[in-house]
């Protein structure tokens, strides 16, 4: 998978096209939730795009610090369906934890994951705060960096 990191105005139409259709065919059709995705956030994100043969298979949006939580944070972690047995999970999550490091110069990471997810965001390094939630009608947990 190749990875690309760009600021909202620096995406093509093309691609602003293909990461809003994966989001919405997982979180939307796949997940069953209907929710706003497109929330005004992404126009202040940077957005970590993970190509496998000039289609984005996997992406994660990111903020600085102060933005979203009082840490970076990181935010619609998505991979199509297709091609979650590649592990482009754990890459597009690697990426994007780099990226903050690069772009926003620090390590304290704060994201709101599915609970179900809790084993492969502690793989990356992230650590359940506070009590579980439900978000959009789907439990959630805040995770940190440690």
């Amino acid at each position: 998978m190749k990875i690309s990191v760009k600021k909202f105005e620096e995406l093509t139409i093309n691609e602003l096209h293909d990461l809003l259709q994966l989001r919405s065919e997982v979180f939307v059709v796949e997940q069953d939730c209907v929710y706003q995705d497109i929330d005004g956030k992404d126009r202040k994100a940077l957005h970590i795009l993970g190509f496998k043969e000039d289609k984005i298979v996997a992406y994660t949006r990111c903020f600085k610090p102060g933005y979203y939580f009082d840490e970076a944070a990181i935010g619609r972690v998505v991979v199509a369906a297709s091609e979650r047995k590649y592990g482009f999970g754990h890459d597009i999550m690697k990426a994007s934890k780099e990226s903050i490091k690069n772009r926003f110069e620090t390590e304290a990471i704060k994201l709101s994951a599915q609970t179900y997810l809790i084993k492969f965001y502690q793989s990356h390094g992230f650590e359940p705060v506070g009590d579980e939630y439900l978000e959009d009608g789907i439990p959630h947990i805040a995770m940190v960096t440690t």
